[in-house]
């Protein structure tokens, strides 16, 4: 689909996993032993042939762009099109929308030689097919096509997500914006395709009225103008909105049918390679159903858990049920249950369990 192009939207980054967003954005939070959020949705895009991508941030950028540097593990280093990083004109002034950030490109999307634009917001953990979606949307001839899918993940107590009410011929009815979804629901997952040249023209009236909310100024506020069709995504894609959710989103990834889902079907996940020795295990390790990276030492016993690039854990210490980040240290006779520990941990006391279920999540290169 050489026609498109991919936009990935960090602007309106969502304010969860405060402990390991804090010096990150959510598209850059590590996930699955040696993935960034992010490289989902460029791998997505490569499968479906979308080759031309930007990547709009906002705040706290430094990671994504160290990550993904010039793109070239997802074959996106190329003289015409390929990734382009694009944070704020003025990272000084507070950014109003992820309309301003758009208009303040609006010359680099009128020179695209793409005639329709995929919008995504860059942490969706899935294996979407936009491709489909877009034949879909051609087919409809939709102004806009949005993405949905109904809403199979944990309890919300805050007003977090926008749901869907769809027609039965499958086009928009409404959109309920910053509600706490049921089991069913169809959640927007804020993904849209739209042609380029209305694109530009509603970004450009919207400015020029002063308003800078995608969806809740170019989507909902023409919902009856436009034809806005539904495309529901219907496959594995949790929905990660707490420590909770992120631990067990993770945690699924050791079941063997999800793992030959996203690595043996439809092509691969790619992400940025780190060559390093293969992980080493003594006599005195005891590991079991858990991912393990390359570079890790191994001495002690790991269950159900997954550790990240060259991990360490010392001889009698026990790692349950956690996630232990890139050059994290669990030290000897330590035990832990339910912990997230991000990069560059050191645990060398004691032991850290669950208390009342909940997961305890330790802030980067912290020392205990």
């Amino acid at each position: 689909m050489n026609n498109v192009l991919g936009v990935i939207n960090l602007v309106n980054d969502k304010p969860f996993l405060k402990e390991l967003t804090k010096h990150r954005c959510l598209a850059s939070v590590p996930f699955g032993g040696r993935y960034r959020l992010i490289d989902f949705t460029l791998s997505n895009f490569i499968h479906s042939e979308i080759t031309d991508v930007v990547v709009f941030t906002k705040a706290k950028h430094r990671s994504i762009m160290d990550h993904l540097g010039s793109g070239r593990e997802w074959d996106l280093d190329r003289r015409n099109g390929g990734l382009h990083i694009l944070p704020p004109v003025s990272p000084d002034k507070k950014v109003k929308g992820d309309l301003q950030q758009f208009h303040e490109h609006l010359q680099m999307f009128k020179q695209t030689k793409a005639d329709l634009i995929v919008i995504s917001p860059g942490h969706h953990v899935g294996k979407i097919d936009y491709s489909d979606a877009v034949h879909a949307h051609r087919e409809k001839q939709a102004d806009i096509t949005i993405l949905y899918k109904e809403y199979d993940g944990t309890p919300v107590e805050k007003p977090i997500y926008h749901q869907c009410r769809m027609l039965r011929d499958g086009s928009l009815l409404d959109i309920d914006l910053f509600t706490t979804p049921l089991p069913g629901a169809h959640v927007c997952l804020e993904t849209y395709i739209i042609d380029k040249a209305l694109f530009i023209q509603l970004i450009e009236r919207c400015i020029e009225q002063e308003e800078y909310d995608f969806l809740k100024d170019v989507v909902k506020a023409n919902q009856h103008r436009l034809n806005i069709q539904g495309y529901e995504f219907a496959g594995h894609l949790p929905f990660i909105h707490s420590n909770q959710s992120y631990h067990k989103s993770n945690m699924d990834f050791l079941n063997p049918e999800i793992i030959y889902d996203y690595f043996y079907k439809h092509g691969d996940i790619f992400t940025k390679v780190k060559h390093e020795a293969p992980a080493t295990y003594t006599a005195t390790s005891n590991v079991s159903n858990s991912l393990v990276a390359n570079g890790c030492e191994i001495e002690g016993k790991v269950e159900n858990s997954i550790l990240f690039r060259g991990v360490k854990v010392h001889k009698d210490a026990v790692v349950k049920n956690s996630i232990i980040m890139q050059r994290g240290e669990i030290g000897a006779g330590v035990e832990i249950d339910g912990v997230i520990a991000d990069k560059h941990v050191k645990l060398i006391n004691g032991q850290m369990t669950r208390t009342a279920g909940q997961i305890q999540v330790i802030e980067k290169s912290a020392l205990r």
